[in-house]
């Protein structure tokens, strides 16, 4: 079971968990810069907001692209199609999602490489890609 100050890294991916709560979930989120933009997918019940600590971010939300610097926030809609990776080089994020439902089993499953024919299934509640 994930826990605040637990850290997961896969494919450039480096998530730290800040606050977990049933409202919200806080992680801080590093990337190498060697990561490319996953597929696109949504949230079917869950909102997301960043905030780019470091570095730049490149986004597709909805069809719309835009690279988002340092100090900048974004926010990503209930149900939105996106997907978005650092620009030019190594990028940290604070990740907030509301609410929290069970992306940090999720993400600890990913990272721990638990992930059999019924994740995605699974987690349809949390992420769904298309």
């Amino acid at each position: 079971m994930a826990s605040v100050g637990d850290e997961l890294e896969r494919a450039g991916m480096k998530v730290r968990f800040v606050q977990i709560e049933p409202e919200l979930l806080e992680m801080d989120v590093s990337y190498s810069g060697e990561a490319s933009m996953p597929p696109s997918h949504f949230h079917p019940s869950q909102a997301e907001h960043f905030t780019v600590v470091e570095g730049a971010m490149r986004t597709n939300i909805d069809g719309v692209e835009r690279v988002y610097s340092q100090g900048e926030e974004f926010d990503v809609p209930v149900a939105a199609k996106h997907h978005m990776s650092p620009d030019g080089g190594p990028a940290r994020v604070r990740w907030e999602v509301r609410p929290s439902l069970r992306t940090p089993e999720f993400f600890e499953r990913l990272a721990t490489g638990q992930v059999d024919e019924n994740f995605l299934e699974e987690f349809k509640d949390e992420i769904r890609f298309g």
